[in-house]
């Protein structure tokens, strides 16, 4: 173990995803403190410059969901600071946090993303159905957790689901729905750990209440594919995770299409959830890394 120094472990903040990270942040700060580990909270939802003068901390961890620190302005900060930080640096949190822009990166890259547009307040919806078909995924560029997201199945849905979507985000995405098996990828220091299926049999998909509330969502891992096609999509993964620049650890979600087994990538998450439903302790219970094991060699990111 690093003599890791003093540890100020970030949580909270301002997004829609607050609730979420202080859950996470307590998680991480009771594991960092059973291992001796001298560890402080701090929510940043305000005055997070002050605290972190006062409290002079050797290296940050941070477990910010969604905007104001997973968006590469908290990391902008800690550098700026010189407090070395776990996870993605600026650029990495930064593309990974715009749905957008990293869809057209992997675009870019050659790498398979479903079919999408912008929404607007003056957007021709008859031409989205058209060019995207139905279901229609409709989902905030910029939030995590499933926040303003809608799956649209009636074309006089769609206006509605835009004006969901548009109460966190001025940027709209609408994404042609792939029907088939949703998969989870975890990536920690270069590697893919063991896929998370999501099966979701009481939910329309795999929303807010199914990923932090209902007890119904099911969790395979083992997920279920052979070795070699779950190596296939552990190497998709690690490649989407490259792309944007993503470093140290994170997960990269993406969908199998039950008709053609092709695999599409749907999103990266550059600072994941760490509660008892998140996805990321799952995969690493799987590959023989308990929680306090996980949580330390996401520390050791800060130490790269």
């Amino acid at each position: 173990m690093h003599n890791y120094g003093k540890v100020a472990v970030l949580m909270g903040g301002i997004s829609a995803e607050r609730e979420i990270s202080l859950i996470s942040g307590q998680a991480v700060l009771q594991a960092l403190q059973r291992q001796g580990i001298d560890a402080t909270p701090i929510d940043t939802q305000h005055h997070v410059l002050e605290q972190l003068l006062a409290l002079k901390p050797d290296r940050a961890f941070i477990v910010l969901h969604g905007r104001g620190g997973e968006d590469g302005s908290m990391q902008g900060l800690l550098k700026t600071l010189g407090i070395p930080f776990t996870g993605s640096d600026v650029l990495g949190s930064a593309l990974g946090m715009d749905k957008v822009r990293t869809k057209t990166l992997w675009e870019g890259c050659g790498l398979p993303t479903p079919p999408s547009v912008l929404l607007s307040a003056d957007t021709d919806w008859n031409a989205v159905i058209e060019q995207l078909g139905l279901p229609i995924m409709v989902k905030p560029a910029s939030e995590g957790s499933s926040v303003g997201m809608s799956k649209v199945d009636r074309a006089e849905d769609l206006p509605a689901a835009w004006q969901t979507a548009h109460q966190f985000d001025q940027k709209i995405l609408a994404e042609q729905y792939i029907s088939g098996k949703e998969y989870s990828a975890s990536i920690l220091n270069g590697e893919a750990l063991p896929l998370v299926r999501v099966e979701i049999p009481s939910r329309r998909f795999y929303d807010f209440t199914a990923k932090y509330q209902d007890n119904q969502t099911l969790y395979h891992c083992p997920c279920g594919l052979s070795v070699e096609e779950e190596k296939a999509l552990q190497n998709i993964a690690l490649q989407a995770f490259d792309s944007v620049g993503a470093s140290g650890w994170g997960r990269v979600d993406m969908m199998v299409d039950g008709a053609t087994s092709k695999a599409f990538l749907l999103e990266i998450n550059t600072v994941p959830g760490m509660t008892d439903h998140s996805l990321v302790p799952m995969a690493a219970k799987a590959a023989g890394i308990d929680f306090d094991d996980l949580v330390c060699r996401i520390l050791d990111t800060s130490c790269a």
